[in-house]
């Protein structure tokens, strides 16, 4: 099956060559990595009550703080000034300039709530020490906001709703059944609720607030996914997407009275999520197209689509609807360019971009754009990945490569710009980003795949994209890496103890080398997300033996090729002691090996000086173990 598999791969490949021959060769300046860090990343966008500025967060000085961007253009003003822990916007009042804002203690993801006045002020409205509140949506009369929080059991996240006069919180629901909440109709009476069975199978639930009953009504066998999207501005209908019959998520509708259930829109690919605006008079709609993301605006009264504007090489990837419907603010990203903010005017159709994210010094026409590629596997099975092919490839040469393997599992590797991606092509690697079985937007059937049998079959997809590589003519397989974070750190782990020659070099962000450990250790909060986890990954009791033997701590004397771990130590998915002992265990077998911790990081490193100090090291560490070079 192997040896046709790669037959296979070199007939499915001729098309796709000869699509990726089309980059021709061009000279562009090596950038290092502080111009590309030298750009800002923007989140959030919540738009004032009087629609004259929008709330965002950026990390423009090194460290995520709050500021806000005129509607009309000009220049950001700064709110918060932390240099230590980000903080994360939440949204302006509805009715005031109050702002509500989210922030760990470096990366430890104990979020609290907190209120900044109109004169600066700073309440934490969630002191409990230890207990982790996060924002569930502001209710529709806008005089309190739900939130859900573990203060009265670390295991269990109630939710509870606050009046923003008072900030008196109380329980509306004690939530011994581990639902998620799924948003509030429009009256307050109902609240939709999400159980994870597995990752494949959820129900939806209904809390009625007056008479308390919680109703079921998803009921089904088999894996089926069933997700609350939103409620209709009358209260009458829940909106849910499901991919009952079929491999992609659609939108259902639910009548609350009746219980009849009407199907919606559907795509050919996931829909994964829908909103209306606040009266109602439109609906958005996102789509995961191909690892892109689609944006479809739907006027309900005329039914007609809203036109968005078409920009070249990048694409819409959010949407918000000002409360009075005349005002659309939306993000554009591409490959070649990081989020920036944009905002329309809904009757003139003009709009206007608020923000210029990426570094000066870095003219994006230097940049590369992902190409979608496909491949098969060992057993024949497609693979979806995204390329980025060096520009300064000449015909006849043959560059190193790395092979990246993104987080979950369960996630997607998607279009849109990664620093750390376009560092490493721009100094010739070419650099294919893997969507290996068990990756979410292609269908229910690939997404479960890999279920009990990772670092295996999904590990295998990321070595026959090295394989298919190897097609394509310009690239040198005795030299590409595997690189990964969290999950995508575990599979290079994987690689280089179950595929010990497959890779010259791993990079290990964060990822776990003992799943017995990792699985008994997750944080409190996720108590009633274990028997999904141990459905999809194992049970650390019952499977104990199985999860040992797909664990690289315990067979890394196999492990021959050079790698390097990066981890932060307040993690609390991956603790340190997964990156320690592995890194112990490599030196044992006399293999180069690096080691980075950050001490104020937990997963995944937000601060710029972490970021550039990591990326540095990543390309030294790849220049010196695939081109035998030293960058500094």
């Amino acid at each position: 099956m192997r040896t046709r598999a790669i037959l296979c791969l070199v007939i499915v490949t001729i098309v796709i060559v000869t699509s990726c021959s089309e980059v021709g060769y061009k000279e562009v300046p090596r950038y290092t990595i502080e111009q590309f860090m030298n750009r800002t990343a923007i989140m959030g966008g919540s738009l004032s009550y009087d629609e004259s500025r929008i709330l965002i967060g950026t990390d423009r000085t090194g460290v995520f703080n709050l500021y806000t961007v005129p509607v009309g253009g000009g220049e950001m003003t700064q709110l918060t000034f932390s240099d230590t822990s980000s903080i994360f916007p939440i949204g302006f009042f509805p009715k005031d300039d109050r702002i509500l804002f989210g922030s760990d203690q470096n990366g430890n993801e104990i979020y609290h709530i907190y209120l900044m006045d109109v004169e600066g002020e700073i309440t934490d409205l969630t002191p409990d020490e230890g207990a982790r509140s996060t924002f569930a949506g502001w209710m529709f009369d806008d005089e309190s906001f739900l939130f859900t929080s573990n203060k009265r059991d670390r295991r269990i996240m109630d939710i509870y709703e606050m009046d923003i006069v008072g900030f008196e919180a109380r329980m509306i629901y004690q939530n011994d059944e581990g639902y998620s909440p799924g948003g509030t109709s429009n009256d307050e009476r109902y609240i939709a609720l999400v159980k994870f069975i597995t990752e494949n199978n959820t129900d939806i639930y209904l809390l009625d607030r007056q008479s308390k009953e919680v109703t079921h009504l998803t009921p089904h066998e088999g894996d089926i996914a069933h997700y609350p999207v939103t409620f209709s501005v009358d209260s009458k209908h829940l909106y849910y997407l499901t991919n009952e019959n079929s491999e992609f998520a659609y939108l259902m509708r639910y009548d609350i009275a009746s219980g009849k259930k009407e199907k919606i829109a559907e795509a050919e690919w996931d829909i994964m999520y829908a909103y209306f605006s606040r009266s109602g008079k439109y609906r958005v709609v996102g789509i995961n197209n191909d690892a892109r993301t689609e944006i479809q605006v739907l006027n309900t009264q005329t039914g007609k689509p809203v036109e968005l504007p078409e920009l070249p090489d990048a694409d819409i990837t959010s949407v918000g609807i000002s409360r009075s419907e005349k005002l659309m603010i939306f993000y554009v990203n591409g490959s070649r360019s990081p989020s920036n903010l944009y905002v329309l005017s809904i009757e003139t159709g003009q709009y206007q971009k608020l923000t210029e994210s990426i570094s000066p010094e870095i003219d994006p026409e230097n940049l590369v754009d992902a190409r979608v590629v496909r491949y098969p596997s060992f057993d024949g099975l497609e693979i979806p990945a995204l390329l980025y092919k060096p520009h300064q490839i000449k015909r006849g040469q043959k560059a190193p490569a790395v092979v990246r393997v993104h987080g979950g599992p369960g996630g997607q590797a998607r279009f849109g710009y990664n620093s750390t991606v376009q560092y490493l092509v721009n100094h010739g690697y070419v650099v294919i980003d893997v969507n290996n079985r068990g990756s979410s937007g292609y269908g229910k059937t690939f997404l479960k795949a890999d279920d009990l049998r990772h670092g295996a079959d999904d590990l295998d997809d990321c070595v026959y994209a090295k394989y298919f590589l190897e097609t394509l003519g310009y690239v040198d397989t005795s030299k590409v890496a595997i690189l990964g974070g969290s999950y995508g750190g575990y599979i290079v782990l994987a690689a280089l103890t179950f595929r010990p020659l497959a890779f010259a070099a791993g990079v290990d962000l964060y990822g776990i080398s003992n799943w017995v450990r990792t699985l008994e250790s997750i944080p409190p909060w996720w108590e009633y997300y274990k028997d999904a986890i141990y459905a999809e990954l194992g049970d650390p009791e019952k499977q104990r033996d199985y999860l040992m033997s797909i664990s690289p701590l315990f067979h890394a004397d196999s492990i021959k090729r050079p790698l390097i771990v990066l981890q932060g130590a307040n993690d609390p998915r991956v603790p340190q002691a997964e990156s320690d002992e592995i890194v112990e265990a490599v030196k044992r077998n006399k293999v180069p090996v690096e080691y980075i911790v950050f001490e104020d990081e937990g997963h995944g490193f937000l601060k710029k000086e972490n970021v550039i100090e990591s990326r540095k090291a990543i390309r030294a560490f790849l220049d010196k173990h695939l081109r035998g070079t030293d960058p500094y």
